[in-house]
């Protein structure tokens, strides 16, 4: 996939273009639904599949004053879309004076004079450009004009929840993790350093390696059975994500216990995934109370991970720690 990191870069029109434009936080089962759709269209004409989208996302600049928890970091949507098997990704830069940009002229310079667009395709609820005026109506009325042609997506669905990051944030923020996986397609994680703690969980007889993440979105606190990436090997782990308080700690920390593991851990970079959240996060009366329930946590992890897979890719197959979607 090539990746273009503003519309300067393009040095000339793409071959028959087929694109989508969104802000696509998570890469979802509905996200990947819109880019099939786009590479089938491309197939059709031999052209190329685009995909438009904005860095930083929109909301982190026009809604400043609201906490915003993306469920993808930028490279792992870059990640997620080159699997998916796009050949070209714009990531345009998005500030005030390009949110005040009319969606008329963002057709005709990006859409049309930068990338040469012949087919458009946009989900059912997508809108862009100064005031959001940027609809599918304005867009097959600009059509018309320019010479492409635009199909709008229904809602895509399990047959209960409608496909959307909204939805995803709402089930990863309540730590439902499981159902997250079910619209995602694959399981949510997390990519970060390993970094000193206070080391209380040695102490405890399991100790734990404690995660530094840029990851904006994190599972509500509790104890998780994840899977690991650590290099080219899959490992077990139970997670641990809050504020320890047995011990009165009030900052939140993300912390896994790697089964059957003794190696150093420092310095290196982890991927976890969240395959099933356990319980919640308690306080307990005695240090002894605490390791029977520790102890007791990591015989149920062993006995969900024993069989699980953590599930990763656009077509749904197993994570391979090795074999990475990689940026071109």
């Amino acid at each position: 996939m090539v990746i273009f990191r503003s519309v300067s870069d393009i040095k000339g029109k793409l071959r028959r273009p087929v694109v989508t434009i969104g802000n696509f936080d998570g890469v979802h089962l509905g996200h990947r639904e819109i880019f099939r759709t786009v590479r089938d269209l491309a197939r059709e004409l031999d052209g190329v599949s685009v995909v438009i989208t904005f860095v930083p996302h929109p909301l982190k600049v026009v809604a400043a004053h609201k906490e915003v928890r993306l469920i993808t970091t930028s490279q792992e949507k870059e990640s997620l879309i080159e699997g998916s098997g796009i050949d070209y990704l714009l990531e345009i830069p998005f500030d005030e004076t390009f949110a005040a940009l009319p969606a008329a002229e963002f057709v005709q310079r990006v859409l049309v004079e930068a990338i040469g667009t012949e087919r458009l395709v946009i989900g059912y609820d997508y809108a862009f450009g100064r005031g959001r005026e940027g609809d599918v109506g304005l867009l097959r009325e600009l059509g018309t004009r320019y010479g492409y042609s635009v199909e709008e997506l229904q809602p895509i669905s399990d047959g209960a929840t409608v496909y959307s990051s909204t939805a995803v944030r709402r089930l990863v923020s309540a730590g439902d993790v499981a159902a997250a996986a079910q619209l995602l397609g694959r399981h949510f994680s997390i990519t970060g350093t390993v970094v000193h703690g206070h080391e209380r969980g040695r102490g405890l007889g399991f100790p734990t390696a404690n995660i530094d993440t840029d990851k904006d979105l994190i599972p509500s606190v509790g104890v998780y059975a994840v899977k690991v990436c650590l290099g080219d090997r899959l490992l077990d782990g139970a997670c641990n994500i809050g504020p320890n308080p047995t011990f009165g700690n009030d900052r939140l920390s993300i912390e896994v216990f790697l089964l059957d593991f003794e190696e150093d851990l420092y310095g290196r970079e982890i991927t976890l995934f969240f395959i099933e959240r356990l319980r919640g996060e308690k306080r307990f009366a005695s240090l002894d109370e605490l390791k029977s329930a520790i102890a007791a946590d990591v015989e149920r992890c062993r006995d969900i991970l024993r069989e699980a897979r953590p599930v990763a890719s656009e077509s749904g197959g197993d994570w391979d720690c090795v074999a990475r979607p990689t940026k071109r």
